[in-house]
């Protein structure tokens, strides 16, 4: 009988597929088993790719069989968000503005995935061109956890993906939380890298001052192999000791409103076990976090405009009538608030920099309530979705959410953000927080098994 692969880690896949328990065309036939009875509730894949990606697990399979070194991810299923170009495949982009085109090449980040021996297993669905809204023809991905909530916006096929066990690892972008968004309502693993560090050459933009790609996964660890593929470095890092960490507590970024009570305990207690660690933890107030979502949506906007220009001009039937309208009010964006808003990224960045000059890591929710049931249209203020997650995408630093419990057995995250180019550094935290309290594990979801 064929070992239950589903739920494995990376490295668990990785040692199967050495000792010869099972193959990499055996995991990716349960991925696609996995898909085809899980797909009509979530609403996860655009397209599974099935054909080339049982052709690149033989490749895998045979090549373990000759003892051949493919790479670090050699025959492991990876599902990509559907504004990456994967050669061969139909580019979407959650959107009818055009029909699905045809990539001509793989985007960069795709062609080091392919390097390093992954297996694309196929497109997943998002928010129309990452933007806030589900396409009424596509409709919005749905949450394993609960499939009447969303699984999150924009990168929530690839979230789902990950959460329900159909593949280790996908890839998703972040504008102003859209890893880390999904991650949370879906109890899974989600890093924003330090900007620059993972390339967007074939990634189609929503904003080119604010957009990120990088990891979903099940565990730290796994997105610190995906992330180390991604941006061409290593990210292994020894474990740290807790006893010398500082993480300031980001106050403005608590929950307010009632609907966030149940986050605000999980977090608490999330906190209490980081500090039997060993950790030492104080409150912080960084003034300009406050002013960061304000000056996010005020370059987000008016980025997103330009970039969608001639579409609108050619077919502005072919998007979401929400979609449409977040278009053309970002024209109305006066040229000196925006520039004013890229002014701040700077301000921003140093008072940040200055804070971890005193603590080693910054606290939040992720988000300050659980999956609602659809997504929420992008606000700068109150308990609204991006309430913690848009200054890490105005300044570029390092964030990511992991799970931190269950609120009326919906998912929690803890964001955790870090001083720039501390990816590793980050990832290595998150690491022993999952091996040291099962708190900060992802659910494995296995009562939805075919």
């Amino acid at each position: 009988m064929q070992e239950e692969t589903a739920f494995l880690s990376v490295e668990e896949l990785g040692r199967g597929y050495r000792e010869g328990r099972f193959t990499p065309s055996q995991v990716v036939e349960t991925a696609l088993a996995r898909i085809a009875h899980l797909e009509p509730h979530l609403n996860a894949f655009a397209d599974t790719m099935s054909d080339a990606a049982r052709r690149d697990a033989a490749v895998a399979t045979a090549a373990f069989a000759g003892g051949r070194d493919l790479g670090p991810l050699q025959g492991i299923p990876v599902a990509i968000k559907d504004l990456i170009e994967v050669q061969g495949a139909p580019t979407g982009y959650g959107s009818r503005v055009f029909p699905p085109q045809t990539a001509v090449e793989d985007a960069a980040l795709v062609a080091r995935l392919r390097k390093a021996g992954a297996v694309i297993l196929g497109k997943t669905n998002l928010l129309e061109y990452a933007y806030g809204i589900a396409h009424p023809e596509i409709g919005q991905t749905n949450n394993p956890h609960d499939p009447t909530r969303t699984a999150g916006g924009s990168s929530g096929g690839s979230a789902a993906a990950v959460a329900a066990g159909i593949v280790p690892l996908a890839i998703g972008t972040d504008t102003g939380g859209s890893i880390r968004i999904p991650a949370s309502y879906c109890g899974i693993v989600g890093l924003k890298p330090s900007f620059g560090l993972v390339p967007l050459e074939g990634v189609f933009a929503l904003s080119w001052s604010l957009d990120h790609a990088g990891p979903l996964a099940r565990t730290a660890a796994c997105a610190a192999t995906l992330l180390a593929v991604l941006a061409d470095q290593p990210m292994a890092q020894p474990a740290p000791d807790f006893r010398t960490l500082w993480i300031g507590v980001l106050r403005g970024h608590l929950p307010k409103e009632a609907a966030g009570a149940g986050v605000l305990a999980q977090f608490n207690a999330a906190l209490r076990a980081i500090q039997a660690l060993g950790a030492k933890l104080v409150e912080i107030d960084i003034p300009e976090i406050g002013h960061a979502n304000q000056a996010l949506v005020q370059i987000l906007k008016p980025e997103a405009s330009v970039i969608h220009q001639s579409q609108i001009q050619r077919d502005p039937a072919g998007y979401a009538p929400q979609t449409l309208e977040q278009i053309k009010a970002g024209f109305a964006i006066p040229a000196t608030e925006y520039v004013q808003a890229m002014r701040f990224r700077d301000t921003l960045r140093d008072a940040l920099e200055a804070a971890f000059a005193s603590v080693d890591l910054l606290a939040s929710p992720s988000v300050p309530f659980t999956a609602p049931y659809e997504d929420p249209q992008i606000a700068d203020g109150g308990d609204s979705e991006i309430l913690a997650s848009g200054f890490a995408n105005v300044s570029g630093h390092p964030a990511i959410s992991v799970p931190c419990g269950l609120v009326a057995g919906l998912p929690v995250g803890l964001q955790l953000t870090a001083a720039h180019g501390r990816d590793g550094f980050l990832l290595s935290v998150c690491r022993t927080l999952q091996d040291s309290d099962d708190r900060f594990s992802a659910l494995s979801l296995k009562a939805n098994s075919p």
